[in-house]
């Protein structure tokens, strides 16, 4: 689906942003999200030519895009992706920490292996990516906004997700700390704490009627979200109408926490 760039506010005119994971679901998203506000937009995946398709898609409707692999596990990835904003388009302004990975187990049968795979991306990877993020905003003495994905999962617990829950509970802590010693360099930090969003990686809610009914339960307003309304929200903390918002989460679930 193509942009419609004529009708929007265009918001983040002349901002350059980078969000990681932005190769599918709610990372691209937010991705697209941010080029139809205006800014330019460093789009990242393991998989370059994923994250090629998503700037084609940008481009084609006329906006700004680059294209970054790498592994946000990674401190080298996390300053290649900095690299890539100031290169390219001379700034970096927005920095999104999507990427993550799910995997299930039992707290009792979780390996030591599976741990450290999900805590490097999911929260390590966090670390670093804003790190970078963080000293470049303040090389150039501008402020800026840095933007965490977390997860209900952060707040709440889930079976078959000792893991999960706790990187993305780190998440949200991470987001106070951050916000709390970056505000003297007038960088907002926030996160977002999805619901069940409607993505590749909730499919099997779909594929399981039984289950799906069971979750749409705990849903008031009685429905899977979708990314753009991540996207959305995403658009405005990384606008200047959230300027006076920071260390704070803001959870879109459809009112799941509610009850």
């Amino acid at each position: 689906m193509l942009l419609n760039y004529k009708l929007n506010y265009m918001r983040l005119k002349d901002k350059v942003a980078v969000v990681t994971g932005s190769s599918r679901g709610i990372g691209k998203a937010i991705a697209i999200k941010l080029a139809k506000e205006g800014a330019a937009v460093v789009v990242n995946s393991r998989k370059k030519e994923s994250a090629q398709k998503v700037v084609d898609e940008i481009v084609k409707a006329g906006g700004k895009a680059v294209a970054v692999e790498g592994d946000v596990s990674k401190a080298e990835t996390a300053k290649k992706l900095v690299d890539a904003a100031v290169k390219g388009f001379g700034s970096l302004d927005i920095f999104v920490n999507n990427a993550g990975t799910i995997t299930y187990a039992n707290f009792l049968d979780l390996k030591e292996e599976q741990w450290d795979a999900l805590m490097d991306v999911d929260l390590k990877g966090v670390f670093l990516c804003s790190q970078a993020a963080a000293k470049q905003m303040i090389k150039q003495g501008n402020g800026g906004k840095i933007i965490n994905i977390s997860s209900i999962a952060g707040f709440i617990g889930f079976h078959n997700l000792p893991h999960y829950c706790a990187a993305k509970a780190g998440v949200i802590e991470l987001t106070k700390q951050m916000a709390l010693e970056l505000a003297p360099h007038r960088i907002n930090v926030t996160s977002i704490g999805p619901g069940a969003i409607q993505t590749d990686m909730t499919k099997q809610l779909e594929d399981d009627p039984k289950y799906l009914k069971q979750i749409l339960a705990r849903i008031p307003l009685g429905r899977l979200g979708q990314p753009e309304e991540i996207a959305n929200v995403a658009a405005f903390l990384a606008s200047d109408e959230s300027n006076y918002i920071t260390g704070e989460t803001i959870f879109v679930d459809g009112g799941w926490l509610t009850f």
